[in-house]
């Protein structure tokens, strides 16, 4: 299965990934998933917010069992990032049915739509609007670099922009949602853990600067005449560094856009894209205000997503069964699987604030890197978390 997809959108010049929701890349990949739904002969559904589906056994009886993660990219990212948990999610099954292993439980399997945001400026879309924390005709006026908004984008794939919205029906399929992924850190590194499962979401969100000044020749327009939005962005630049170290959080300006974006042209506007994270929803809100003040500029709120607390007595549940498949996750073996926090943003911490119950598994990332070409996990890790993502399925599909 890896084989099968890891040149899907690969830039063949920087070995990073380029798959933008509803791209080329993105179509495939998700034909590739009903591929490999068809060959196990599960039930292929999509959604009305384009997210795939793939059942074993009928969630219309009772609620099942969903684990599966996505497909999509952020621009020169990693090939681990929501695949690794899609193709896991599939070797578990396959894993399971190896056992004869009957769920007393529909088991399914998720591919979320947009997860990154990486082409309209929004994480989780496919998600948010299955939920309803993002209101359709906000999330249809969305545009791309290329001024397309998704409205556009999903006619031009054949899909109804007039569908979106949440999504009750398939809410009521989902009785307990597991995502497997790659650390995005070292934690388990240190810990000399395989698998981990997370405990809380850090509260995080995107805001969009707009600093607005006066285009002109870069030739003959003296300094002192120039109104350049280039300078107030680098100062905001440097003051989110020192914001961000006295607050206790984390600050990335990490997207711009400038404005008419000629060398040879002092810039009429520049827009910025703040990503601000923390463990401490106050302190997060204090840096973006402070920001907003000491910038000048408009700012407009993207996304926000308040702190993400998993399941308590799920958490456990699935940390006894992940550490005791992978012995532990540690190499000194036996026990529950640590749990720990994480800083990055996931569908299964959507579905946890709408009120599903939500777990996450995560897999040793030896280099704590990524969003990058250098994104990796090492293959026994990748097996190590296949048994216990099966472990955690076969625990809550078998009552």
């Amino acid at each position: 299965m890896w084989g099968a997809i890891e040149h899907l959108g690969r830039d063949g010049r920087t070995r990073g990934y380029l798959r933008d929701a509803w791209s080329p890349a993105d179509l495939e990949l998700r034909r590739w998933f009903g591929q490999e739904a068809a060959r196990r002969g599960l039930d292929l559904r999509e959604d009305r917010n384009g997210n795939l589906w793939a059942w074993w056994g009928d969630p219309s009886a009772r609620p099942g069992v969903v684990t599966g993660s996505h497909l999509d990219s952020v621009r020169q990212g990693g090939a681990f990032d929501g695949p690794l948990g899609v193709v896991s999610a599939f070797a578990a099954l396959d894993l399971l049915r190896a056992r004869d292993f009957r769920p007393a439980r529909p088991l399914g399997i998720a591919c979320f739509t947009d997860e990154e945001g990486a082409r309209f400026g929004v994480p989780c879309v496919g998600s948010r609007l299955l939920t309803g924390i993002l209101a359709p005709d906000r999330a249809l006026a969305l545009k791309d670099d290329e001024g397309d908004s998704l409205a556009e984008v999903l006619r031009g794939a054949g899909r109804d922009p007039g569908a979106l919205g949440r999504d009750e029906e398939t809410l009521r399929h989902i009785g307990v949602f597991v995502e497997l992924h790659v650390e995005q850190g070292q934690d388990l590194v240190h810990r000399d853990a395989r698998v981990g499962v997370a405990s809380a979401i850090w509260p995080h969100g995107r805001w969009r600067f707009d600093f607005h000044g006066q285009a002109n020749h870069a030739g003959t327009t003296r300094l002192a005449d120039r109104d350049d939005p280039m300078l107030p962005f680098a100062r905001t630049v440097l003051h989110a560094r020192q914001a961000a170290e006295r607050n206790g959080v984390v600050a990335t300006f990490g997207k711009t856009r400038v404005s008419p974006n000629n060398a040879n042209a002092v810039p009429g506007l520049v827009s910025a894209w703040l990503d601000a994270r923390g463990g401490d929803e106050d302190a997060v809100r204090a840096l973006v205000d402070e920001l907003t003040d000491f910038s000048g500029a408009e700012v407009t709120v993207e996304s926000w997503t308040p702190v993400v607390d998993f399941d308590a007595v799920l958490r456990e549940r699935v940390a006894a069964a992940a550490g005791n498949a992978a012995g532990g996750g540690g190499a000194a073996g036996g026990g529950s699987a640590p749990v720990l926090p994480t800083g990055a943003g996931h569908d299964a911490g959507i579905l946890a604030s709408a009120g599903v119950p939500s777990a996450m598994v995560f897999v040793r990332n030896p280099t704590g890197i990524s969003h990058s070409p250098e994104e990796h996990a090492d293959r026994a890790d990748c097996h190590a978390g296949v048994t216990a993502l099966a472990a955690v399925v076969e625990d809550l599909c078998g009552s």
